[in-house]
Formats: C-alpha cells, sequence, structure tokens
C-alpha cells in the first residue's frame, strides 16, 4: 500500500511539473488578454490559444529568437474592431506594432509607453479617438510613428520632441489642435506629417498661431547679457519710467477693450459653425442658404455668397457630367473649386442636404475635401479644395510642356488612387460607391499627390434610391459590363474601373483610343491581346523611359485581376490596395515609409 501510493505521488508531481513547465509565457497572456477586446470578424486569430507553450507561431506574431519574448504584432487590413488594451504595456521587448487599416476605435492607452523596445508604430486609419499619450515621448528607439487617417484630438506633446532616432511622423487628417511644438525632433517635419488638422498652427504648417483675442502670439525674448539695467538710477528717470510704464498699460488696456468689444460682435460670425444660414443683403430675392462643414470655411458668409454670384464664364475651369466647375479666388488668394450642379438634377433640397452632410464629413488625404454648399434661388453649388495642376486625364493627354509623368509618379498616382477608393468602400459608414472613377475625376496637387473627386455625387444625382442605380451613370470604357447591362453598380463596378484606369496609367492612352477601338476592341481586350502575343512593350507607354520590367508586369496583373469579365474574382479595393503595397510600392521609398520599414517587411 506504502509502495501504491509513493507511485500516485510521484506520477502526480510529474503531472504537474509536465504542465508547469508547458504553461503559456507571459506575454502569451498578455495577447491574449488583447484578444478579449478585439472584435476579430474574419476570425484570423484562431490560433491564438491558452493551451500553448509560446505565442510565437500565432498569427500576426513574431518573437525574440533568444528568450521567445515577443517582438512584434503585425496584424494589418484584418477588419480587426474593438479597442487596443491597456495589457500591451506588459510585452516590454515589443519592437513593432502594426496594426491600421482596420477598425479600432477607443484611445492609445497610456501604458504603450511601457514598451521601451517600440521602433515603429503604425496605427494610420482606424477609428481611434482620445489625444496622443505623452508617455510615446518616452520610447526613446522610436523611428516610425503613423497615426493618421484617425479622429485623434487635441494638441500634440511636446514630449515627442525628446524622440531624437524619429524618422517618420504622420499625424495627418485626424483633428488635433494648437500650436505644434517647436521642440527636439518636432521642429524637423513640414507640412506633409501635419497636413488634415484645420486647427493645427506652427512654423511647421507655416501657419501662425493666435491668441484668443486674435493677435498672433509673440513669445518672450530671453534677456541679453548685454543688456544688464543699471543698479543706480536718479529719481527723476525713475519717476518718468513709472509714469511712462502706467501711460502704455493704460494705452493698452484701452486697446484690448476696443478689440474685445469688436470681438464679440463678429463672434457668430467668426465662429465654425456646421450649418450657417444667411440672408442675401445685395438682392432682394429669397434667402440663400450657406452650410460649411467643420469649419472649413474661415470667411464671412456675405464675402462667400457674394465672390460665388460673381462667378462668370472666364472662371470656368472645366466641365463634367454633373455641372460646371468655376475657380473661384477670395480676397486673401485663397482658391477654391466650386461645382454649379444642373437645374436637370435638382431634387428635394432635404434628401439633397441629408447626403451631403454624409460626405462632407469625409476625411481622407487622397480624396477632395468637400469644404461646403451654396443654395442660391437660381443654383445649388459644391465647393471644393483647389487643386492646381487640374486632373490626371489632362496631365496625362493634353500637357504638351516637358513635365511628364514618369513611371514611379505614375506608381504614386496608382497608389493614391486606389487608397482614396479603398477609403470610401471599407471605411465610411455606409460605404461609398463612386459609379464613375476615370483619369478626370483624379486630381492632382503641386507634388502629384491624388485626390479622388466626385465621389457619392452619382447616387446623389442620378437616384435617390439608396444601393440601385437606374440610370447608368459613369463614362464609357471604364464601365464594367454588368454594371451597363442591368445597371446596378457594386464595389465591383468601381474596381473593374480602376483597373482600366491602370491600364491608363501603364499606355498613356484613354480607354477610347482609336487605335483599339477601330479594331474592336476595348482597352482590355487589347492588353489581353498584346500579353499573349508577348507584346510587352507595345503596351508601355513610350515615355515611361524609367520602368522596369517587374513592376510593369506586376501593376498589369493587377489590372488584369481588377477588369476580370467576372465580378466575384475581381478582388476588393482593400485586396488591390495590398497589391500595390507589397508587389508593386514596396521596393520604393514613400514619402512616409522607406524599404526597411515597409508595412510588410
Amino acid at each position: 500500500m506504502g509502495l501504491r501510493i509513493l507511485i500516485f505521488f510521484a506520477l502526480f508531481a510529474t503531472t504537474i511539473f509536465s504542465k508547469s513547465s508547458l504553461s503559456l509565457t507571459p506575454d502569451g497572456f498578455s495577447l491574449l488578454e488583447m484578444r478579449t477586446v478585439l472584435n476579430d470578424t474574419k476570425n484570423v486569430l484562431s490560433n491564438w490559444n491558452y493551451s500553448d507553450e509560446s505565442p510565437c507561431g500565432w498569427t500576426g506574431i513574431s518573437c525574440h529568437p533568444n528568450d521567445q519574448r515577443v517582438q512584434s504584432i503585425n496584424l494589418p487590413y484584418m477588419e480587426l474592431g474593438g479597442i487596443i488594451a491597456p495589457s500591451i504595456g506588459k510585452l516590454t521587448r515589443l519592437q513593432r506594432l502594426a496594426l491600421h487599416e482596420n477598425s479600432l476605435h477607443g484611445v492609445i492607452p497610456n501604458e504603450i509607453g511601457n514598451c521601451s523596445e517600440l521602433r515603429a508604430i503604425y496605427l494610420r486609419a482606424n477609428y481611434l479617438q482620445g489625444g496622443i499619450p505623452s508617455d510615446i515621448g518616452n520610447l526613446s528607439m522610436l523611428t516610425i510613428l503613423d497615426l493618421s487617417s484617425n479622429s485623434l484630438r487635441g494638441a500634440i506633446p511636446s514630449s515627442l520632441g525628446r524622440l531624437r532616432h524619429l524618422r517618420h511622423l504622420n499625424l495627418s487628417t485626424n483633428f488635433f489642435s494648437g500650436e505644434i511644438p517647436d521642440v527636439g525632433v518636432l521642429s524637423t517635419f513640414g507640412n506633409k506629417s501635419f497636413i488634415g488638422n484645420l486647427d493645427l498652427c506652427g512654423q511647421q504648417v507655416a501657419k501662425p498661431c493666435r491668441t484668443s483675442m486674435g493677435f498672433p502670439v509673440v513669445l518672450p525674448h530671453a534677456e541679453s547679457d548685454e543688456a544688464a539695467v543699471p543698479t543706480k538710477r536718479s529719481s527723476h528717470y525713475v519717476r518718468a519710467a513709472v509714469i511712462g510704464a502706467i501711460s502704455t498699460l493704460g494705452f493698452v488696456l484701452i486697446v484690448l477693450f476696443i478689440f474685445l468689444w469688436v470681438w464679440l460682435l463678429s463672434k457668430k460670425e467668426r465662429a465654425a459653425k456646421k450649418y450657417t444660414e444667411v440672408k442675401k443683403q445685395i438682392y432682394k430675392e429669397p434667402s440663400a442658404k450657406l452650410i460649411t462643414f467643420h469649419g472649413d470655411l474661415p470667411y464671412p458668409s456675405c464675402e462667400l455668397i457674394e465672390k460665388i454670384e460673381s462667378l462668370d464664364e472666364e472662371d470656368v475651369v472645366g466641365a463634367g457630367g454633373f455641372g460646371t466647375v468655376y475657380r473661384m479666388v477670395m480676397n486673401d488668394c485663397g482658391t477654391f473649386a466650386v461645382k454649379r450642379i444642373d437645374r436637370s438634377r435638382e431634387g428635394s433640397d432635404q434628401v439633397f442636404e441629408r447626403e451631403l452632410e454624409i460626405l462632407g464629413s469625409i476625411k481622407h488625404i487622397n480624396l477632395v475635401n468637400l469644404r461646403g454648399y451654396c443654395r442660391l434661388p437660381t443654383a445649388r453649388l459644391l465647393i471644393y479644395d483647389y487643386l492646381v495642376m487640374g486632373s490626371l486625364d489632362n496631365f496625362l493627354h493634353e500637357r504638351v510642356d516637358d513635365r511628364l509623368l514618369n513611371w514611379n509618379a505614375r506608381l504614386k498616382i496608382a497608389l493614391g488612387s486606389a487608397r482614396g477608393v479603398a477609403y470610401l468602400h471599407h471605411d465610411c459608414s455606409p460605404k461609398i460607391v463612386h459609379r464613375d472613377i476615370k483619369s478626370s475625376n483624379i486630381l492632382l496637387d503641386e507634388n502629384l499627390e491624388p485626390r479622388v473627386s466626385d465621389f457619392g455625387l452619382a447616387k446623389l444625382l442620378v437616384d435617390e434610391e439608396a444601393h440601385v442605380t437606374t440610370v447608368v451613370a459613369g463614362t464609357f470604357g471604364y464601365l464594367a459590363p454588368e454594371y451597363l447591362q442591368s445597371g446596378r453598380a457594386t464595389e465591383k463596378s468601381d474596381v473593374y474601373s480602376f483597373g482600366v484606369l491602370l491600364l491608363e496609367l501603364v499606355t498613356g492612352k484613354r480607354p477610347t483610343d482609336p487605335s483599339f477601338v477601330n479594331r474592336g476592341l476595348n482597352v482590355v481586350g487589347w492588353m489581353n491581346t498584346l500579353l499573349k502575343e508577348n507584346r510587352l512593350e507595345d503596351i508601355l507607354d513610350k515615355r515611361c523611359t524609367d520602368a522596369d520590367v517587374e513592376t510593369v508586369e506586376a501593376i498589369l496583373e493587377i489590372a488584369a485581376r481588377c477588369t476580370d469579365a467576372n465580378p466575384d474574382d475581381r478582388p476588393s479595393m482593400q485586396q488591390v490596395l495590398q497589391y500595390l503595397e507589397q508587389e508593386v510600392m514596396s521596393p520604393c521609398p514613400s514619402d512616409f515609409y522607406d524599404e526597411s520599414h515597409s508595412d510588410y517587411s
């Protein structure tokens, strides 16, 4: 009996020991805590299990080889929802956090400052709120910080200036406000790192900050050693100095009072309101209506209406399927594009304005910003940002100067356009089908950065139904076959149009170019015919002398997938964006990322 008891205890101890030796590491438990607050709609984290000895084989996780501590979390484009758990702070050897292009909300936890070895943080294109934790300034090894395209607010903490190794900073397309601290490494970044935050000011964005009274901020200068005040003064000079100081103070107070009075009177006009109703004072006609989104038009309503009413044929810069586009220059030389909607396309004002409110809330670095809407007795007008380089169509086919689009510029335009359309399909709620993707709806800024324009207008102005357009909107040559047959626009018909746009960038030819239309082919059939005959050199635009064969083939492969005759076999725009980033853009340094810090490295 004693021997049996001894054997039983030995087996029991062995079992306990073996279980303890195979128990999950602390980092694994921390990751499982994070998973409990994530909404894993695609079930990509299904192999994160308590029964594993180590998390190093889990999806998106890599570890240090010597101690099995978590080194990186790489889960972009996984449609993850939920929040980032504070338990991330327990991963003290984490070097890379990549959760971009998901649907995360909530705040960035302060505990992230405990991850002292972090070198790269990618959290762009989520729905994160709150501010930037000041503790991020303690991550002394951080080289990349990308928080763009979220809903972050508040001031940018000066502690970021301590990040001496920071080489890439992207805080664009958020709602940050106040002065950008001009300290440390923060002073080395320019406007591109902060674009899309309308309430930011400072030397980095070339926008002077102002006090609450409207005066430019004047910072005190340090006292000079050479300007030391003598210790002894005669009573005469002291008395004169006191009288002068009191007089000056009195004068300043009077001036401040006058400015305060003027400021209070104009408070309503200067406040950034979403809806501003104004009445015309120039003419005795019915009232006009002006709606601005996010306070994006810092001009008096009367000045805006006066400028809009003065537009004439000399200001016309283009005409599209939905109306005429004018160039409007304000008194301070600020420039905007104004689209006059055709009277034949007008419908219910209430429905129209409700849809515009949705479009006006959309902000992305690769989408043209809708600034406002004006309803006059004779017309309805949309106010957009004005992009000086015009459309891709004009730049690609009409310009005769020496500044041509080289191959790298075309890749840049393809990638930026894909980001804009993918945002409409996957990040907007409700999702937006563009319906009219074409080169004339891709506008370019002075750096040849693309912005997708006219999104949402086809649905808004062709048909008021929610999901189906009974009248085909779009441009011949770009339209998917099923859209032409049924009149039903979907995300996959947008993907087809984007594939045609890629072909236009590669070939330098419009989809209706006579070289293949006269042969009874469209651009897709023409491309497939030449590829079968292995005539790649006949497809590529002869002006692209800097193109490499592998990249051209990759782009054509993506275009072929996008223009597949079966809509179900076409990729989503999110997948198209991944293809472009992984297979095409990874060898090419972009504005914020280089080869060694690619999203997929």
